[in-house]
C-alpha cells in the first residue's frame, strides 16, 4: 500500500509540509497551475527555494502577498469560512482534492467556533482566513493528489513550548485553536521554546492521518524535507516525509 509518513520531530505548518511534499517530488507547476482555479492569484505569488537547516537540505515555500492583498490585509479583511468553502466547491478541482480541503478547513473552523464561542457559520479568523493558508491547505490536497498515496501515517506531535504573542494576546504554546484541533492526538514532549506547529499543521494531521506511531515497516522509495521560517541551534526545522509501498 503507498503510503506517506510524517516525520514531525520539528513539527508542522502548512508550509512546511508543501516544501516536503515538493521536495518529495510534487511538480510546483501542477500546484500553481491547479490553484490558479481559485481565482484569487492576483492576490498572491509562490516561491520554491531550496535552503539548508543545520546541515540538511530542504525546500522552502512562501506565499508572498501582493501589494494590494497587504493593504487590505493591514485593514483586516479576511474571508468568512463559509466564503472559502464556496471557493474551493465552486472551483472544479477533482473530487479527492476539494474533499480533503473542505476537511482540512472543517477541522480548523471548527475549533475556532469553540474557542471563540461563536456558530461555525460565523467563523472567520486570521489563520483561514489569510491567502497564506488557504494556499497551504489547498495546494497540500493538490500535492497529495498528485502523490497518489493511500494512506498517511505520522510520528506523534510536537507543538513547542513557552508563550507566543498573537492577535488577542500572549498565550501558551500550543495556541488555543492548535490545542483544540489536536485533541484525541499523541503529542510528543519537547524543550523547544516557541511554536513548532501551527493550527494549519494540526489541521492537516487532524484532517488526513489515519495513525500514529513510529516509522511503520515500509520500503521508502522518496524522501523530502519542507524549511521552516524558524531557525534552532540544536536541531533542522523541517519536516521530513517519506514516501513509500508498507508491507
Amino acid at each position: 500500500m503507498k503510503t506517506l509518513y510524517f516525520d514531525c520531530f520539528s513539527g508542522i505548518s502548512g508550509d512546511m509540509t508543501i516544501g516536503a511534499l515538493v521536495d518529495a517530488g510534487v511538480a510546483p507547476d501542477i500546484i500553481e497551475l491547479e490553484l490558479r482555479k481559485l481565482d484569487i492569484e492576483s492576490e498572491y505569488r509562490l516561491e520554491w527555494t531550496k535552503v539548508v537547516k543545520n546541515d540538511i537540505s530542504a525546500t522552502k515555500f512562501d506565499v508572498h502577498l501582493t501589494e494590494e492583498q497587504r493593504t487590505e490585509d493591514s485593514h483586516h479583511h479576511h474571508r468568512h469560512h463559509a466564503d472559502i468553502v464556496h471557493m474551493i466547491k465552486s472551483a472544479g478541482f477533482e473530487d479527492k482534492v476539494r474533499d480533503t480541503a473542505l476537511s482540512i478547513f472543517e477541522k480548523i473552523g471548527r475549533a475556532e467556533a469553540k474557542i471563540h464561542d461563536i456558530p461555525f457559520e460565523k467563523v472567520h479568523f486570521h489563520e483561514v482566513g489569510a491567502i497564506d493558508s488557504i494556499v497551504d491547505i489547498v495546494g497540500t490536497a493538490i500535492a497529495l493528489e498528485q502523490l497518489g498515496v493511500n494512506q498517511i501515517i505520522s510520528s506523534p506531535i510536537p507543538t513547542g513550548s513557552g508563550k507566543i504573542h498573537i492577535d488577542h494576546g500572549i498565550y501558551p504554546v500550543p495556541a488555543p485553536a492548535t490545542m483544540e484541533i489536536l485533541k484525541g492526538i499523541p503529542l510528543q514532549q519537547t524543550e523547544v521554546k516557541g511554536e513548532l506547529t501551527t493550527p494549519t499543521g494540526a489541521g492537516i494531521i487532524a484532517a488526513l492521518v489515519q495513525s500514529f506511531g513510529a516509522v511503520p515497516s515500509i520500503k521508502v522509495d522518496t524522501v523530502g524535507y519542507g524549511a521552516g521560517t524558524k531557525d534552532f541551534q540544536d536541531h533542522p526545522n523541517v519536516l521530513r516525509v517519506m514516501i513509500g509501498e508498507t508491507y
